[in-house]
């Protein structure tokens, strides 16, 4: 049987809170009434065996705001932590992987500052790092999707290889937290054209439907966030996906 996508649940954290942002903009701010821990402990109950986790204050404010709810999700999640969100130097990424990350996502830095990120892959290796692009079309959104990088994400990719980039989360903005479906056109062009990058789609998942859909082009992982929190999609549904029933 062919390997299926693997579901990657998100939790999106202010103030130690569950929230979901729409088109990634702070004042559509949704707070939910369940802590980010015993989220974590329930996905991992369901064969999650990774999850995606975003300090939005951290994104905000440029330095790790939340790493004491990071150490809790560690405490109560089995797998693989992804951590993104103010992740600006090294010491940060030290921060966050002492307290339970298991890959650090960065973002700004690896689009404004190419050439400080392929350093960072070369030392930590592209196993522990992951390039987050946050684009609409092409461009890559920076800042908490507040600026334009002055390069796309092709051209970043193409920058990155040399230094052993193995890992790309893709959110499409105009998509996030929309529930309307994933960019199919843009995961198949990215996956002809880097074919040693292992991606994942982020942004626009509103049903189980729109998972089998890049299921069906052979895109590795999925970020799926707000269709949880709404009931879109159900964790008896991610379960059965997970452990491929």
């Amino acid at each position: 049987m062919a390997e299926r996508i693997e579901i990657v649940p998100a939790i999106d954290i202010i103030d130690g809170k569950c929230v979901r942002l729409t088109k990634g903009e702070y004042e559509t701010k949704k707070v939910y009434d369940c802590k980010p821990a015993e989220m974590a402990r329930a996905y991992s109950n369901c064969g999650v065996k990774r999850i995606h986790l975003v300090d939005l204050d951290g994104a905000k404010t440029g330095t790790p705001s939340n790493l004491q709810t990071l150490e809790e999700v560690a405490a109560n999640f089995e797998g693989e932590i992804e951590w993104g969100g103010g992740l600006k130097d090294m010491a940060a990424i030290d921060s966050a992987l002492n307290a339970g990350a298991t890959h650090c996502v960065i973002g700004s830095v690896a689009a404004l500052h190419p050439e400080m990120f392929a350093q960072w892959l070369e030392s930590f290796t592209g196993e522990k790092l992951i390039l987050g692009a946050d684009v609409r079309g092409v461009s890559i959104a920076v800042k908490g999707w507040l600026e334009q990088a002055p390069i796309d994400i092709v051209e970043l990719i193409e920058k990155l290889l040399p230094s052993g980039l193995k890992s790309v989360i893709c959110t499409d903005i105009s998509r996030d937290g929309m529930l309307a479906g994933a960019s199919v056109e843009l995961y198949t062009m990215l996956q002809n054209r880097f074919k040693t990058i292992c991606f994942t789609a982020s942004g626009g998942i509103g049903s189980m439907n729109d998972i089998k859909e890049l299921n069906r082009i052979g895109m590795p992982k999925v970020i799926v966030g707000k269709a949880i929190y709404e009931n879109r999609i159900s964790l008896k549904e991610i379960e059965q996906w997970s452990r491929n029933e």
